[in-house]
């Protein structure tokens, strides 16, 4: 047997729900760019579930499902009360909660068609109210329960602030949804569909890819770029900051991709967005040392920038704490979760693979009362 170090290259199942192909990410055959520019992120996450844009009725009813199913039990918010809050990264709060309210669904074990799409919806709502109420339990304040009236992206900000946001930033916010609802055979999306592989509840994949996105070489990439910036401080910083990490031959949070080999075709959108915004928050140094930062590694390192590099200084835009970052990523990333366990439970076969081994040759058994 040969082996591939990080499976780089290998095809290990088939699927509809997005692709990678030339560089150009599509969701269900519609191209990224459409899809960020005039979908909203619910009608994306329509269109992941069930291989076609929904019409305004079918959209209207989604909508209005999801944000009926936006609540959670209190049990789950008394339980976090009770967490470390000081030492509780929000990830580690929002695995623990999500892999809770598994409890709590009568439905829990279903893996019927039926059943999983009715539990992928109480998900995706429920996942924005987990992510807000914590934020706002460590702050020393109560949950906020979702309004009728709001979308989902204008839904989390006010549950997130307590106040209704502006255009702006619900136009921010639903774009930077949009871009990262799936992306093909990702790690996470990869380690939910093993999970599922199994027969095992959905509940249980969705910890699992939340676990899988924690890590800082998948979700957590952007807090860390955030904490790059920082450190930066000013523009005219940013040659010897970058050098230094050259020089130590350190890792560039925000730039090269596993797949992509001409660039990240995301982070265009959220280049633009974040010079919007810094602009009007009157922080455009963010977006400043962003642009010097990808200048520097581009030049030297031929390296370009992904999805996650300039949502960082949008999400610090909109006033959102850095460690909040990666949640909302999987706030956005729990579409596509949803649609591969969906896919995988339809046509499912256990994802077994095998590993080459390089350990010693065979050896001699010796009793415990001889060993040296």
């Amino acid at each position: 047997m040969s082996q591939t170090r990080g499976l780089e290259g290998v095809v290990a199942t088939t699927s509809s729900v997005s692709s990678i192909i030339d560089d150009v990410l599509t969701y269900q055959g519609y191209h990224i760019d459409d899809l960020a520019n005039y979908s909203s992120f619910e009608e994306v996450v329509f269109l992941l579930w069930n291989g076609k844009l929904p019409n305004k009725t079918e959209l209207e009813t989604f909508s209005n499902e999801l944000v009926a199913n936006m609540s959670v039990p209190n049990e789950i918010f008394n339980d976090m009360k009770a967490y470390p809050i000081a030492e509780v990264h929000p990830m580690a709060a929002l695995r623990t909660a999500v892999s809770q309210l598994g409890l709590y669904d009568q439905e829990a074990d279903e893996v019927t068609e039926d059943a999983a799409k009715r539990i992928a919806l109480r998900l995706q709502a429920k996942i924005a109210t987990i992510v807000t109420g914590f934020a706002r339990i460590r702050n020393g304040k109560e949950p906020i329960k979702p309004k009728d009236n709001l979308g989902f992206a204008a839904n989390f900000l006010y549950m997130l602030n307590g106040e209704e946001p502006k255009d702006v930033a619900v136009d921010a916010v639903n774009k930077a949804l949009v871009l990262h609802a799936d992306h093909e055979l990702n790690a996470s999306t990869f380690t939910a569909r093993v999970c599922v592989a199994t027969l095992s509840d959905f509940y249980s994949g969705i910890t699992a890819a939340i676990g899988a996105l924690k890590g800082p070489l998948h979700g957590g990439a952007n807090e860390r770029v955030m904490a790059m910036l920082s450190e930066i401080g000013e523009v005219d910083q940013v040659d010897d900051y970058i050098q230094g990490l050259f020089d130590k031959k350190e890792k560039i949070m925000g730039f090269g991709h596993r797949v992509y080999k001409n660039g990240d075709p995301r982070a265009k959108h959220l280049r633009d967005m974040s010079k919007k915004l810094t602009g009007i928050a009157g922080e455009s140094k963010w977006y400043d040392m962003s642009v010097a930062v990808e200048e520097k590694v581009t030049n030297d390192k031929g390296l370009l920038p992904n999805v996650d590099f300039y949502s960082a200084s949008v999400y610090h835009s909109l006033g959102i704490d850095h460690d909040l970052f990666t949640p909302i990523f999987a706030v956005s990333r729990t579409a596509g979760w949803n649609a591969h366990i969906l896919e995988q439970y339809a046509d499912n076969r256990l994802i077994r693979p095998r590993a080459e081994y390089v350990g010693p040759d065979t050896q001699k058994y010796i009793p415990l009362d001889e060993r040296s």
